[in-house]
């Protein structure tokens, strides 16, 4: 749903074991390898449990930052007095600033603090936004004399502090947790670095799968006092395990980011460096403006880095209206779920729960598509190329707003029909269809599915593309796509429901509203933007991620003030995001097909 450094690790050389530097150097014989055997298993246990620690803190944090968002909507409206529209709103401006603040996590770690503090402050912040939300779902008037109880105003803003906290907290170990826990096994062996990533996701989709069924039904239907406090304490209970093992984490000091680099070297071309040598006296790009041999300050390597990101960043660019409707699950999803019958017999659906089709179908699919049909379609000579994957994603999450968009037609003629009943949620009372929300699943699962092959493939794409040295610049401009999808769909909220001020398409009674319309409008849009996507994938040339690039001297004349060293790019460590992950697959620079 997910930068981890940011989003990829850039894992360094490992430093030299801990366990060689304690082995005793004056035994010998069958003594000495006995000795160092136990050793070497004592601290290979340790280290295992350092690692079950991250784990178990990224569970919590992800049973945290879901519990909050899953009823995000229904606590705006039934707690804060706002309409459906500005609850849509709030929901997707949370979740984009939460998917900003990973770059600034990122960067403050890998400049200033490093990530064991990164993911301590973060934390602190995290825990702090957690506890105010029981504290403004608490009804106090209940509980002693009204002079306590808090305004509608006052608990808004409490609320929305609340979550930019959170999101602060969230995105600084969102960026660091990841890469800080593949620092602890990188001495263990490659494949205990692939093993962690995969236990990673799974610890991913376990806190996401609590908080979407366990958490929201306490939240719906008990309180939301009880259903704040969960999440508080499960950030708590990961500050703790966080300090529990300070003492035994490989924890490196911060050497530096590399998204500085790439500011200066675009600073420095776009404020007019014109020395250059004598006979160098045209460059191809703006950028060439910042390298040693035309007057700047960087080696050609490095900006010849930088100019790599221009051919990422418009594909990049096509993904954004993708994550706009993704994001729809826990914002308009979640309206047209409220007047859908929720009751099957005596049990009432939590309507966050249609969540778990989407994790359910991701769980599925990954294994499926990865060991089964992948190698099938290349056993059949189809090369299903990363782009070609990126787009089948977006027309599977265009299926599924158009199917939302149906579904909402035939909700609508069911109720004109003599179908529907008052339904109670939250002490709210709704007009709701006799459909039942699980009619919502096709378009859950379809979303889920995309994901598999846009979100998935696209960290698999941006980590390949990109040298080794910028592999945390692009996953964190791959994570950010996600924030500004989300603010693209607040923004398209806002102006939908302002051009149709007389009756708008989201009322707060979406019954009396047009919510198919947006869900057209949002398949109209990802339609459009999947032809241009075409059109920028024909052209593309991929990059084989174990091709040395070399930056060699231009002439004789255009030499370096300081020799360039030739750049050796390759992949080091394997892509992560969230919830999903898979391996790096095979992609030849000679196949510039789509």
């Amino acid at each position: 749903m997910a930068t981890y450094d940011d989003v990829t690790p850039e894992l360094d050389t490992p430093e030299p074991s801990p366990i060689h530097e304690k082995t005793p150097l004056i035994v010998q014989g069958q003594d000495a390898d006995d000795e160092t055997e136990k050793i070497f298993f004592k601290s290979k246990a340790a280290r295992f449990r350092v690692i079950f620690c991250i784990l178990v803190i990224e569970l919590c944090e992800r049973l945290t930052y879901y519990s909050i968002s899953a009823n995000l909507v229904l606590f705006c409206t039934s707690e804060l007095n706002l309409t459906s529209a500005q609850a849509v709103t709030v929901s997707l401006v949370f979740t984009g600033t939460s998917y900003l603040f990973p770059i600034f996590g990122g960067f403050v770690a890998d400049s200033i603090s490093g990530k064991f503090n990164a993911i301590y402050g973060s934390a602190l912040a995290y825990f702090i936004g957690a506890a105010l939300l029981p504290v403004v779902a608490i009804d106090f008037m209940n509980l002693t004399d009204s002079a306590y109880e808090l305004t509608v105003v006052q608990k808004r803003f409490f609320y929305f502090i609340a979550l930019l906290l959170v999101s602060i907290g969230t995105g600084g170990i969102k960026s660091n947790v990841g890469p800080f826990g593949a620092q602890q096994a990188e001495d263990l062996g490659r494949d205990a670095v692939q093993t962690f990533f995969n236990w990673f996701y799974w610890f991913i989709n376990i806190g996401s799968a609590v908080s979407f069924s366990v958490v929201a039904y306490v939240q719906q239907e008990i309180s939301f006092v009880y259903g704040y406090l969960i999440p508080t304490i499960s950030i708590l209970f990961a500050i703790i395990l966080l300090l529990a093992g300070r003492n035994s984490y490989i924890n490196r000091p911060p050497q530096g980011s590399a998204y500085s680099r790439v500011f200066k070297i675009v600073g420095q071309s776009t404020k007019g460096i014109t020395a250059k040598s004598e006979t160098c006296d045209v460059v191809n790009s703006c950028l060439d403006r910042a390298k040693t041999s035309h007057g700047g300050s960087y080696t050609d390597a490095h900006v010849e880095e930088v100019k790599l990101l221009g051919r990422i960043i418009p594909i990049f660019l096509t993904i954004i209206p993708y994550w706009t409707i993704y994001f729809q699950m826990q914002s308009t999803y979640f309206l047209q779920g409220e007047v859908l019958r929720l009751n099957v017999e005596d049990f009432v659906i939590p309507i966050s729960a249609l969540n778990l089709f989407n994790i359910v179908i991701i769980l599925v699919l990954i294994p499926v598509m990865d060991r089964c049909v992948y190698p099938l379609i290349k056993k059949c000579g189809v090369n299903f190329t990363p782009l070609r994957r990126i787009g089948f994603g977006m027309i599977l999450a265009t299926i599924s707003i158009t199917i939302a968009g149906i579904t909402e037609i035939y909700r609508k003629n069911v109720m004109q029909g003599g179908g529907y009943f008052q339904q109670e949620i939250n002490d709210v009372s709704y007009n709701s269809s006799n459909l039942t929300i699980f009619v919502q699943i096709p378009q859950f699962a379809l979303v889920g599915a995309s994901e598999v092959f846009t979100s998935i493939t696209g960290l698999e794409f941006a980590f390949s593309q990109s040298p080794a040295s910028m592999q945390g610049v692009v996953m964190g401009m791959f994570l950010l796509t996600s924030g500004l999808g989300s603010y693209l769909g607040s923004l398209l909220v806002a102006i939908v429901n302002s051009a149709s001020e007389d009756n708008p398409w989201i009322p707060d009674d979406v019954n009396c509203g047009y919510l198919e319309r947006f869900f057209f409008l949002l398949a109209a849009i990802l339609s459009v933007d999947f032809m241009i996507f075409v059109i920028l994938a024909v052209k593309y040339k991929y990059v084989d991620p174990e091709e040395q690039i070399k930056f060699t001297e231009i002439s004789e004349d255009c030499q370096p003030k300081q020799g360039v060293a030739a750049k050796t790019i390759e992949s080091t460590a394997p892509p992560v995001r969230e919830p999903g992950f898979t391996t790096v697959t095979d992609m030849k620079s000679e196949d510039t097909s789509v």
